[in-house]
């Protein structure tokens, strides 16, 4: 154990023991099961909707049987229907929740009409977090016109999730130069018939005219597929004809189209991938293949959420002032976080429990204070027997629901017990979720093998993993919001001052809350934006824990607030303090901030990835900063700097999923996650379509007759983004475990990150290159030279780089990781004029020879245009622009690395 002044700072370690995965779906004798939907509870009541997901589910299911040749068809599944729907009997859930859903239905997107689309973070063969269908795409007949019909569109978005694969068609580069100089529509297959025709005013008499300069089709210019086609490929580029019916595969696929598949998944069919899934690893196709039947559907609504606190008063907990930890961080919890209406019972034990009150429904701030009666105020026995925790926590909720199903446990505990192997399992198959915290590293080996089996664990401090347990029913405005929570060991007379930015979009029940150790309280100054001042006075102070907090009455003042706590003591003590907030307004979403981590144990050498996603509603919210700060059991702390730019561990630029690699750690064992999101200008709204979405199809070509589609709906002009402003948030993510960790000198065996943003473009007959450069060690530091190869196929570069065509680099040393280089070279292809395209590929390599993978392969297209045409309106050519722009980019780079 340790002494009572060292137990304060201790990490915590914190299980949330509740079946937790990426996917709901699980996969059995080629049938997934539990395929989990949910609509979001802002969602009007409308009983169609349920149905339509059944008959969209149902026939996607026959037909993504045929399309993988047999493999797998949906056999059960599980619809979430919102609380605020009228009952009707429906099943209660028991660990399934809004959040968890493969499949979500919501309001769109925030401007982009009815495109089903699936969010994905992460690379080429990985699943993705959830397909967004609109409630009007299901209950609209115009959309199959559109899209197809819904259950191939379905199974266009369950591709995207489940394997990781991308579309094969591209909004913003839908044409390109073959090889052979021919103008060819970015397709897959390249089988598909259809003809060219123009929309837009671009074009004199409705048919497409050639741009001289690009050799592209000009803007506006569409391609009409035939509805009537043989072509049987491809889902992921056109689901709704009738004749297609299976994946690309490595035998039809198009190689030369410039899309995301190609691009991401390095030139390989979408059925290559899906192929190499986990899902057919061992998954023959079914020989009784006619046997197949509908899925069953079940559909679950929960009520209110009912909690019960099992909290810890033992002896066990080193340190003598637990109780005192344990009462602030659990009265935090009732005075501002639960949500309204929430059902709160609360159990204590030692070596046995008590009941200390049954549900209270938090109904009132008065209720709030007196559930926080309840807590224990003295430290009870000797030994900690969690069972008789958790067996009285079953009874309280039984007693007011009569099963377990959807509730939920926060047990709290010092986590010497041994024997809580069986009553944990009774209690998660019951139904109920249990977040455990343990304090402490002692936690007993049974809770550890519970946590791997069936969920994740953290560390951090008691306050703000209590701030973490929050309801997963995706309804934000009930929701407290973290706007800040800091804490550090302060010097006598010494200060902790910071500022909070209180955004717009929060205010409601806004609260400043301080702790401390010693006795007497620290000098408290708060000053809101507008210069008004609050002291200690006008704090309500606990003396007995440690505890002084305001209510801001009202909705507090847009802005920044100042805080300082001054330690008037005669010692260091550690001082904290947090700020809670609610929405301050039903119709406008909360900006709200997630964190996950790419797995949840890694063995060293392998990197690990931290995401934090943050959003309004679905508009993803860009330019903020964002620090990710990662402990280990020890004490040691790692801080990222997080980016969302398209390069190395981030996907996708600008679609406010922040990241970055986590690779060098202090030791083994467990680590956790608090990140702290800053955004201090307004952030610009992001026109760029979500990814991974169904195609809006123009229209048809049927008996010779063209049939066009309403054209696409604008996009929503929306200036909540604009005038945003600044916020701060702070959360607390789910912990990971880290193992093989050598002891020992360092020894460098981190390879640069693979670059994935690789661009190529001709000028003259030069090729323009640009990327992003990673570092020595994945993302971080400098490489020390770069290995740039060129080929006449992609295949080649991909599946035997060394043999491919040689470009010199020696002019070319790497610059910091995160900095944008550019080079330009003559290619020897191009001396003889009859190739017009090549690609390129590259390695960085670090100082002691460590490679990463090969980056994504770039295409660069020599154009021969039919005739001299003088470019007249060009006054700077290409590489002045560029030129202009590298140095500009080098000295924001220079700063920023030294």
């Amino acid at each position: 154990g340790m002494s009572g002044g060292a137990a304060v700072g201790a990490a915590l370690l914190a299980l949330a023991l509740a079946a937790t995965g990426e996917a709901a779906a699980v996969l059995r004798d080629g049938g997934y099961e539990g395929l989990l939907a949910a609509v979001h509870p802002r969602v009007p009541e409308d009983g169609r909707l349920l149905a339509r997901l059944q008959e969209m589910i149902t026939e996607a299911s026959s037909y993504l049987f045929n399309a993988t040749k047999g493999r797998v068809y949906f056999r059960s599944v599980k619809i979430l229907i919102p609380p605020t729907w009228k009952e009707k009997n429906y099943e209660k859930p028991k660990h399934e929740t809004y959040e968890k859903a493969d499949v979500i239905v919501a309001a769109p997107y925030w401007k982009h009409g009815d495109d089903p689309y699936t969010l994905q973070h992460e690379a080429c063969g990985k699943m993705g977090k959830y397909i967004h269908f609109t409630p009007s795409f299901l209950a609209n007949d115009y959309v199959t016109d559109i899209y197809g019909s819904r259950g191939r569109t379905f199974v266009h978005e369950w591709a995207h999730l489940r394997w990781g694969v991308f579309d094969e068609y591209d909004n913003d580069r839908p044409f390109y130069v073959t090889g052979q100089n021919q103008v060819k529509v970015t397709r897959c297959s390249s089988d598909l018939t259809g003809i060219y025709v123009c929309e837009k005013n671009s074009c004199s008499d409705g048919s497409c005219v050639i741009n001289k300069l690009t050799g592209l089709f000009k803007e506006g210019c569409a391609f009409i597929p035939e509805r009537n086609q043989t072509a049987v490929s491809s889902i992921m580029y056109m689901q709704s004809l009738s004749s297609v019916a299976e994946f690309c595969n490595e035998h039809n696929h198009n190689r030369e189209a410039p899309n995301l598949q190609n691009q991401m998944c390095d030139y390989r069919s979408t059925w290559e991938v899906i192929k190499n899934s986990t899902d057919f690893e061992n998954d023959l196709p079914l020989t009784n293949s006619s046997l197949i039947t509908p899925p069953s559907f079940s559909l679950l609504q929960k009520r209110e959420r009912v909690i019960c606190l099992v909290l810890d008063v033992s002896k066990t907990i080193a340190g003598g002032n637990w109780i005192n930890r344990l009462h602030q961080a659990a009265e935090l919890y009732l005075l501002q976080i639960v949500e309204e209406n929430t059902y709160v019972g609360i159990v204590t034990f030692s070596d046995k429990g008590e009941i200390k009150t049954h549900v209270h429904q938090i109904v009132s701030d008065k209720a709030r204070k007196q559930l926080a009666s309840y807590l224990p105020t003295a430290p009870g026995g000797k030994r900690a027997n969690v069972c008789a925790g958790l067996r009285l926590a079953c009874e309280v909720i039984r007693k007011k629901e009569g099963h377990l199903y959807g509730s939920e446990i926060i047990l709290v505990t010092g986590g010497q017990d041994n024997s809580t192997g069986r009553c944990f399992s009774e209690v998660i198959n019951g139904g109920s979720v249990i977040h455990t915290i343990t304090v402490g590293s002692s936690a007993a080996k049974e809770i550890e093998h519970f946590s791997k089996e069936t969920g994740k664990l953290d560390f951090s401090d008691l306050l703000d993993v209590f701030t973490g347990i929050m309801s997963r029913s995706g309804d934000t405005f009930h929701q407290s919001v973290q706007i800040e929570s800091a804490g550090e060991s302060v010097a006598e007379y010494t200060q902790l001052r910071r500022t909070v930015t209180i955004d717009s979009t929060v205010g409601r029940e806004t609260f400043f809350v301080a702790t401390w150790q010693s006795a007497e309280p620290p000098e408290i100054i708060l000053t809101d934006p507008i210069g008004r001042s609050y002291t200690v006075k006008d704090f309500e102070l606990d003396s007995v824990f440690h505890v002084a907090r305001l209510q801001i009455p009202g909705t507090a003042e847009t802005g920044d607030w100042a805080y300082t706590l001054i330690n008037v003591h005669l010692a260091p003590q550690v001082l904290t303090m947090t700020v809670t907030s609610r929405a301050a307004n039903s119709t406008l979403p909360t900006v709200s901030v997630k964190t996950y981590m790419s797995k949840d144990t890694t063995y060293y050498p392998s990197a690990m990835v931290v995401y934090v996603q943050i959003s309004q509603g679905f508009s993803p919210i860009l330019g903020a900063s964002v620090t990710a700060t990662v402990s280990s059991e020890n004490g040691d702390t790692v801080s990222l700097e997080l980016l969302d730019n398209g390069a190395g561990s981030d996907i996708f630029k600008n679609d406010g999923i922040y990241s970055k690699y986590l690779f060098s750690f202090s030791g083994n064992g467990r680590y956790s996650l608090k990140v702290r999101v800053q955004a201090n200008r307004t952030t610009v709204p992001q026109t760029a379509m979500p990814w991974s979405y169904a195609m809006y199809i123009p229209g048809y070509v049927e008996n010779g007759k063209l049939k066009m589609n309403p054209s696409r709906p604008p996009a929503i002009k929306n200036n909540t983004q604009v005038r945003r402003g600044d916020f701060s948030r702070t959360a607390v993510g789910d912990s990971f475990t880290v193992s093989a960790v050598p002891t020992g000198p360092y020894i460098d065996v981190f390879p640069p990150c693979k670059i994935i943003d690789l661009d190529a473009r001709m000028e003259d007959d030069k090729v323009i290159l640009s990327w992003t450069a990673p570092g020595d060690d994945f993302d971080k530091g400098q490489a020390t030279s770069y290995e740039i190869r060129t080929s006449e196929t992609p295949l080649e570069l991909r599946d035997s780089f060394y043999n491919t065509t040689f470009v010199n680099t020696s002019t070319l040393s790497p610059q910091h990781a995160g900095c944008t280089e550019i080079f330009v070279f003559k290619p020897e292809a191009f001396t003889t004029g009859n190739i017009t395209v090549i690609y390129v590929a590259i390695r960085a390599v670090d100082e002691v020879f460590l490679r990463s993978e090969l980056s994504n392969i770039a295409q660069a297209v020599m154009f021969i245009p039919p005739m001299a045409y003088p470019p007249s309106n060009l006054k700077f050519g290409v590489s002045t622009i560029l030129k202009w722009l590298s140095t500009l980019e080098m000295d924001l780079c220079y700063q920023k690395s030294h």
